[in-house]
């Protein structure tokens, strides 16, 4: 039997990117500064001060890589600050996410309680908060917090630039197929029993 001639064209392997977080997408999901001045206004939270933490946290990796500055090299030290910047974007992105989906319940469940004919939502007795007061209140904490996680990513951010010389991006891994690797051994056993 006549082995078959190899093919001129190579198979192409398409890897699949797992996408970290940005600093564009806390931008987009965590509120600035004004939006929690709107929220510590409306609902008497307390203020925070969005310049101080995030200066700390660019003094904090910035300091940290001074310290490290000795024993690491220039890739090393790229290396370790992209993951420890990428920590504080993937929480604050993270949190982002949760406050939005907090923002829309309050939404929803204020929409259901303007409706007169539902006496599930209505207030509770005197005294109580409703189920939707309970909800906007629930999503203007985390607003404040998530703000908080936002100015600390933006401070590690900015220290990165500073130590590093450029603009820091998260690192996209290549997404695991376990099962691949396994399928594509045994296909090559089967096809060198024909040999």
């Amino acid at each position: 039997m006549a082995k078959p001639t190899p093919s001129s064209r190579q198979s192409t392997r398409v890897v699949q990117l797992r996408k970290g977080a940005t600093i564009e997408m806390v931008r987009l999901t965590c509120p600035d500064v004004s939006q929690a001045l709107k929220i510590t206004e409306s609902f008497g939270t307390a203020v925070i001060d969005s310049d101080g933490i995030r200066d700390l946290h660019e003094r904090l990796v910035t300091e940290t890589a001074d310290a490290l500055g000795d024993g690491l090299g220039d890739k090393a030290m790229q290396i370790h600050l992209q993951r420890i910047v990428g920590a504080y974007v993937g929480s604050a992105h993270g949190a982002g996410q949760f406050y939005s989906r907090a923002v829309t319940e309050g939404r929803d469940a204020t929409a259901k309680a303007a409706n007169d004919a539902r006496d599930e939502d209505l207030d509770g007795p005197v005294g109580f908060d409703s189920a939707a007061q309970r909800k906007r209140e629930f999503a203007a904490d985390m607003g404040i917090q998530v703000h908080a996680l936002r100015m600390a990513a933006e401070g590690a951010v900015a220290a990165y630039v500073q130590v590093i010389g450029e603009t820091w991006k998260p690192f996209d891994r290549p997404v695991e197929q376990p099962g691949h690797a396994l399928y594509r051994k045994a296909t090559e056993t089967q096809i060198s029993a024909f040999d």
